[in-house]
């Protein structure tokens, strides 16, 4: 088989446009939005993807052409008035000089959006069926509803080609109002818009006839669809397939962008938007059936996360065009690097689902591992060179400490990293021991590897000591040791062990386990599947409303899926306010939240997640006689100025869970916008 770089390096024409490569960014909401229109965060963004080879990158998913579809919930663009207009054309230059096209996903979200927001208008819908995930019963559309909006797609493609964009898709994926008609799990009519898939493909017809008489043949435009929604009462993939076939044969797109699933409840949302429990592209066969019928090129985004998975997809047929959204999320420059041979400098994505999750949330989406991605006017994703030369000395080889070192060595300094483990991690190599959480450890081992490659002296199994570290003659000490787990501080808390001595193998899991939960993230839920999964019978409580409150929509429904697939009995608002010795075995006492009232479980083991405390010893041991005694200089810190650094003795800093226990971005944030300008 070909190499990746001889694969999908080859160009690809669609009419007058040839795309310089095979790979592109799908549109997608990263909540940049500003009053309804791509500002100054939201170009850059994308212009660092064209500055990094990419061939087509596609914005504004979810971008909506009238009024009762809101942009606002999620911070997103609206193309239903003129105003818009300059800013498109403004977009368009900063990406086109770089090589790149652009492009915009134009929508009506139909039912798939709130009514409580904006204009406050009744959501609208080919029938008043109610969706799960927006928890809102629309209006069915009425004669009038068809001509005003028909109307309203073809005025936002006038603006799209006014713009000089180079063209745009139509969502008819994920449950938008296109597909609301086609899929006969929404559409009950009874009308020539309802019944046969004949009749339900015809709203969808007579917007692209609409757009056509607009912006003329020669403009492109396609269209986003699923190739099978994956859901009992949903689009099979042979209706999508005739759905696909009978658009393209009457002229009517140009293209067709292909995923595999729906999104109308959490589960489903999950699936059409796959983490890492999933395979790397696991829908690939759905885009390669419409490609058989269809004489046009076929587009796809779904996991595919490395280029040898991307090369494969178009080696063998299966798309003309494959997208790594999330892989150019994770490193935009992704497509240079593959064609200056570079591919082991490729900043892989892992599947997290950060970036997604935070935007369902209300959120900005920002990447796990790359603290750069969407805070491009801020932060470099290439770090230039510090004027002077400088010893640092890094403490721990966690997400934090890696990172700080690969900067800091980025930036021309001589880099000392010491780690008292064996190997680089940090909590993230105990993270990853849970389940399908493993693929976290690709963060640090890239990181680990960068490191190396910048000639960084890493020292494993050192347990690092004031003098030690003062020996060194350092002119910058980071501090980045991590925390430790709280074991809490309720009656009998010596009694109970932590999901880290669960996961690491200090405790093995045995009998009747009560995990406790006081966080809400992946740790108490996954430790949970970890130790059903060795046959305890676990019980997990929390005080939250419900199991990892605090994860998000891509994530969260698989560790409940998970959960209820292996027995995990799951008790919410109740706190852990009491542990006490019955014999060999542990009583949990339990309180409600809500009533006080008390009960009791007697287990074999009790598990408890509290995040972690500060491993803060070493950063006290050296304050006193640092320069700066530790201190950083947040307004220097927030305008991007370098910290003081003194002529004498050494500035001392500690970053990530070493100050508070936090998460990964934040951890690996601390350390790049910190040494981005030692």
């Amino acid at each position: 088989m070909p190499s990746p770089a001889e694969t999908l390096l080859k160009p690809l024409t669609i009419k007058h446009l040839t795309l310089r490569n095979r790979v592109m960014s799908t549109s997608h909401a990263p909540g940049y939005g500003s009053e309804g229109k791509p500002k100054e965060r939201y170009q850059l963004y994308h212009e660092e993807k064209a500055k990094g080879g990419i061939a087509l990158t596609m914005f504004g998913g979810s971008s909506s052409v009238a009024v009762d579809s809101p942009a606002a919930p999620w911070n997103q663009i609206s193309v239903a008035d003129d105003s818009v207009i300059p800013f498109l054309r403004e977009f368009s230059d900063r990406v086109h000089r770089h090589g790149a096209a652009l492009m915009i996903q134009l929508t009506h979200m139909g039912r798939r959006t709130r009514w409580d927001t904006e204009h406050w208008l009744p959501t609208v819908s080919a029938s008043a069926r109610r969706e799960p995930a927006h928890r809102n019963t629309p209006k069915e559309m009425e004669d009038w509803d068809f001509t005003r909006i028909i109307a309203s797609f073809a005025a936002a493609a006038r603006r799209c080609k006014e713009g000089g964009l180079d063209g745009f898709e139509l969502s008819a994926a994920h449950g938008h109002l296109i597909d609301q008609f086609w899929s006969p799990s929404v559409n009950r009519r009874t009308d020539k818009y309802g019944g046969s898939l004949e009749n339900r493909m015809r709203f969808g017809i007579e917007v692209f006839e609409a757009i056509r008489a607009e912006v003329g043949d020669d403009y492109i435009v396609g269209i986003r669809m699923s190739g099978d929604e994956l859901i009992d009462d949903g689009l099979t993939n042979e209706d999508c397939v005739t759905i696909a076939r009978t658009y393209a044969e009457r002229g009517l797109i140009d293209f067709v962008n292909v995923l595999g699933g729906q999104a109308r409840d959490h589960m489903a949302h999950a699936i059409s938007l796959p983490n890492m429990s999933f395979p790397v592209a696991p829908f690939l066969h759905l885009p390669s059936s419409i490609k058989r019928e269809v004489g046009i090129p076929v587009f796809h985004a779904q996991r595919v996360t490395d280029l040898a998975t991307a090369a494969r997809a178009v080696e063998e047929g299966h798309v003309d065009m494959v997208a790594m959204t999330r892989a150019h999320i994770a490193d935009p420059h992704l497509m240079r690097k593959l064609a200056e041979g570079r591919l082991d400098d490729v900043r892989q994505c892992v599947g997290a689902g950060y970036c997604i999750d935070r935007i369902y949330v209300g959120g900005d989406a920002l990447c796990i591992q790359n603290a750069a991605t969407g805070r491009e006017a801020t932060m470099p994703h290439v770090i230039a060179k510090a004027p002077a030369r400088r010893r640092v000395v890094v403490v721990g080889a966690g997400p934090a400490g890696l990172e700080a070192a690969r900067v800091c060595a980025e930036r021309g300094h001589s880099v000392l990293l010491l780690e008292r483990a064996p190997a680089s991690g940090g909590q993230i190599s105990v993270a990853a021991k849970a389940t399908w959480r493993e693929a976290l450890t690709g963060i640090t081992r890239w990181l680990t590897q960068q490191a190396v490659r910048l000639g960084v002296e890493i020292r494993y199994g050192v347990e690092a000591t004031a003098a030690l570290v003062q020996a060194e003659q350092p002119d910058v000490v980071i501090v980045a040791t991590g925390g430790r787990p709280d074991r809490g501080d309720f009656p009998g808390a010596d009694l109970a062990v932590t999901t880290w001595d669960v996961l690491t193998g200090v405790v093995e899991p045995t009998g009747s386990v009560l995990m406790y939960d006081g966080t809400g993230q992946h740790h108490g839920a996954s430790c949970a599947e970890f130790m059903a999964t060795r046959g305890a019978l676990v019980e997990i409580a929390t005080p939250d409303r419900m199991v990892a409150e605090e994860v998000g929509t891509t994530n969260q429904p698989i560790h409940l899926r998970e959960l209820y697939r292996l027995g995990v009995m799951m008790t919410t608002n109740h706190t852990l306010v009491e542990v006490y010795p019955e014999g060999n075995r542990r009583v949990a006492v339990l309180r409600n939240d809500y009533t006080h009232e008390e009960e009791e479980r007697l287990v074999d083991q009790i598990v408890v997640e509290l995040g972690t405390q500060p491993n803060d010893g070493l950063y006290l041991d050296l304050k006193e006689q640092a320069a700066n005694r530790g201190q950083t200089d947040l307004d220097r810190l927030l305008s991007g100025q370098p910290q003081p650094v003194p002529t004498s003795g050494y500035a001392l800093f500690r970053i990530g869970d070493a100050v508070a226990g936090r998460n990964i971005h934040a951890a690996i944030y601390d350390a790049a916008r910190l040494c981005k300008d030692l």
